[in-house]
């Protein structure tokens, strides 16, 4: 999951591993918090795989960002100069996604089956739905209905069968669950029904030919 958000991120646009830590903290970090052990490892990965490639920023290009880089975040980054994504007299490096990465994140993003419905991918896949085919964003959308509605039946018989054998606080544990799965379940469903109105509005016209003939 982290190989796709990576992928997703650098298709908008390069980034250095700063910008892409930020990155994955705003826009994923509902979903899943990374941290540097998880991003750098990934990234040599995927640059020996042929899926990004690493250029650097002219050095000029420093002084506009340093302001971001320090405090707290400037501390949390590996203090080695030839460390990944430290300032070197060079510039920054800077990430950005090949060819062979572009047709690696199209693939992904197409993938539907039941790993995507998971709570931990299917935040990830829900953050590209814009760059994901309509028909495997359905699938997943559905898939994950699926999978919430199973666990909200399960909570339901769970609470049906325990309420005189668990203490009270045991109880609102598996209540505020089931409620979660209740809510999650209504905003799929809006989601579907969105889904469903935009395909059926962006169709093809199916108005019968204007056989009118010519003045």
């Amino acid at each position: 999951m982290l190989e796709l958000a990576v992928l997703g991120l650098l298709h908008e646009t390069p980034m250095h591993g700063y910008q892409l830590r930020k990155q994955l903290h705003a826009r994923l970090g509902t979903f899943r918090a990374f941290s540097w052990g998880s991003l750098y490892p990934t990234l040599r990965r995927l640059q020996r795989a042929g899926l990004i490639a690493e250029t650097t920023d002219a050095p000029a290009d420093e002084a506009a960002e340093e302001g971001a880089d320090t405090g707290a975040s400037a501390r949390a980054r590996p203090s080695s100069r030839g460390s990944w994504g430290a300032k070197t007299r060079r510039g920054r490096r800077v990430f950005e996604l090949t060819a062979e990465g572009k047709d690696r994140f199209d693939e992904l993003v197409a993938e539907a089956g039941p790993q995507t419905w998971d709570d931990e991918a299917f935040g990830i896949h829900l953050a590209f739905f814009s760059r994901t085919p309509v028909e495997v964003r359905m699938r997943i959308l559905e898939g994950r209905r699926r999978r919430v509605e199973e666990r909200r039946e399960g909570l339901r018989s769970t609470l049906s069968r325990t309420t005189e054998q668990i203490d009270h606080y045991t109880r609102e544990l598996h209540r505020i669950g089931l409620e979660s799965t209740e809510r999650e379940v209504r905003w799929l469903n809006e989601l579907i029904a969105a889904e469903q109105r935009e395909t059926r509005s962006s169709g093809p016209d199916d108005s019968p030919p204007d056989t009118t003939p010519e003045a």
